[in-house]
Order: structure tokens, then sequence, then C-alpha cells
């Protein structure tokens, strides 16, 4: 008897209330018994959107999917948490053998599940990510300071794996539910993956267009994503600056040997306030940027040690206590 490998969506929902009905109509193509092209056995079992509190009408999306589909579940956040909470909110939430993740906005193809299942167990990985044959619909700009950061990223963090990072992937179950439970606040979710999995694949996907639906990420919030994949991706970076400020320090030894040796051959006449100034910036400068970095780490021990939590999953709102009136979205 061949075995069916059941699988959970998870889909975090900012600003879907346009682009998520197409998105679950092709989910829910899977929920019947499918066979993958290497003849493995696979189903969808449940849809999980979890509702981020976007600046649209999402959730009344949300209910009108679930009342539609048996399988769609939303989860419901107290607030605004992030893409990455989100995630793991949901993944927490399922229940499958497989768990894959994907975006609201319709560029992932909900079709490639089933190569990336193939690719799962063709080569034995808890964890395939998907990778874009195609350029990212998102501006050549973006782009290229996509590739920039993660090209840094993985110069910073061991084992240089953050080029594979993408947000539609796929994660056996059981991974994917251990992380998000001891995940802290200001985990990067795909550093939490790999401190856990070794055995990660890439499947490659075509891109689709986003259609009309504007970007939620500003480059803002994304140089923040990067910068919470820097700190989470280990103490490499400490070294580092621990490293440049041992360089300065034995430059600047070097050259005050070298200006007092070529002052008592005469043949300098220092002034002094200008090579002070400038030792001065250069050297506040260090020390500045060194402090910055570790404030940041005591910023992110400070509150795992105070029990920030990473995401909150509570009722729908508009069927407890704070409901005033009909269920938007709902057939009363």
């Amino acid at each position: 008897m061949s075995l069916t490998h059941t699988v959970s969506v998870v889909i975090p929902v900012y600003r879907g209330a346009e682009t998520l009905p197409d998105v679950v109509s092709e989910i829910v193509e899977l929920a019947e018994p499918f066979v993958t092209p290497n003849g493995h056995e696979g189903r969808v079992t449940e849809v999980l959107l979890v509702h981020d509190h976007g600046p649209d009408s999402s959730d009344v999306a949300m209910r009108q999917l679930a009342e539609k589909y048996d399988i769609v579940r939303p989860v419901w956040l107290s607030r605004n948490f992030g893409q990455h909470a989100a995630t793991l909110a949901g993944l927490a939430s399922s229940g499958s053998d497989w768990i894959v993740t994907m975006d609201e906005d319709g560029q992932h193809d909900p079709a490639y599940i089933l190569p990336m299942l193939d690719t799962a167990l063709g080569e034995q990985a808890a964890l395939v990510y998907a990778r874009p044959t195609n350029p990212a619909p998102h501006g050549p700009v973006r782009n290229l300071a996509s590739r920039g950061s993660k090209v840094l990223i993985d110069r910073v963090m061991p084992g240089g794996r953050a080029r594979q990072f993408n947000s539609f992937r796929l994660i056996l179950g059981e991974y994917g539910r251990s992380v998000s439970a001891y995940a802290a606040n200001g985990v990067y979710l795909d550093v939490a993956l790999s401190w856990v999995i070794s055995d990660v694949a890439t499947c490659p996907v075509e891109l689709r267009e986003e259609g009309e639906r504007p970007s939620g990420y500003s480059y803002r919030s994304l140089m923040s994503h990067f910068w919470r994949m820097v700190l989470t991706g280990g103490t490499r970076l400490l070294r580092t600056v621990s490293v440049c400020g041992a360089l300065l320090a034995t430059s600047g030894i070097v050259l005050a040997v070298a200006l007092v040796v070529a002052r008592l051959a005469g043949g300098v006449d220092v002034q002094g306030w200008t090579s002070l100034m400038a030792a001065i910036l250069v050297c506040s400068g260090a020390i500045m940027l060194t402090l910055g970095v570790i404030a940041e780490y005591l910023g992110m021990a400070v509150n795992m040690a105070m029990g920030k939590p990473l995401y909150v999953v509570v009722s729908d709102p508009a069927n407890g206590p704070l409901r005033d009136g009909p269920v938007p979205g709902r057939l009363e």
C-alpha cells in the first residue's frame, strides 16, 4: 500500500483581499489525491490563512474562503507581528506530514508543490526551497539589493545558505512545528530552520507576476529583515568587528611609532592637530560601531529574557465579545 503524503499550506495574510481567492482556489484543487511526476501520492489537507492585520479587508476574504472551502482554516493574530511571525504561527497550527509556506500575492504557483515533494523525497531533504528560474517581479533595484544582501549574509552566517532562502518552502512537518515552538522574538525564520535542518535542497520554479497588488514591504522594512538575519545568523559579526578593532589599533600603533621615528630623525614637522583629530574621529567611529552591534545583540537578549511573545493567536474577533452586528463577509 503506497503512502499518501499529507500537506498543510501556510499563507501569512497582510494585503491579500484581492489576490487570496485565486490563490486558494488553485490550492484547493490539490485537496483531491494527486500523484507527483515521480509517482508519489499526496493530498493537501488544510490551508492555514494567518491574518496579520493588514490595511485592507483581508479578514473578510478569509471568512468567505473558510465558508466556501472545508479545508481552509483561518488563524487570527492579536495584532500585526510581521510575515515571519505569522508564518511561524501557521507552522505551529499545522498538523500534516509536510508544510508548504507561500505568499498571498499569487507569484507562487501551487502546482510546484508536486515537484518540491519529489525533490524532498528523492534527496531525503527535510527542507526544500523554491529556486526561481526567472527574476522576481519586484523591480531591478530590489532584486539586486536582495541578491547582494544574501551574498553578504553568506559571509556572516555559518553554513553560507542565505542565497537559498525563499518564502516558498516545503518543510517536514515535525521540523516546522518544532522550530515554531522554540523560535524566540526577533529570530529570522530561515536562520532558525538552519539551526536544526542540515539536509536542504532546492527545486526550480518559475515565479508569476504579482498583478496590481502593492508590495507590503517598504525599503525600511526590508532593511529591518536584513539586519535581523545578520543578528540571528550567529556571532561572526561580533568577531569581525573585534578583528577590525584589533587591526585599527595595530595600525595606530605602527603609525605612531613611524611618526616618532620620523620626528626624531628630523624628517617630519608634525603640527599635531590634524593627525590628532583624524585619530579621534577614526577611533571614536570604530568604537561607536562596535557598541552599536553589541547593543543590538543585547537588545535581542533582553527581548528573549523578558518573554516578549513572537505572536499571539486569538479567536476571530468578529465572533467574540468584540462582535458588533453581522460578521463581515458571512451570511447570517
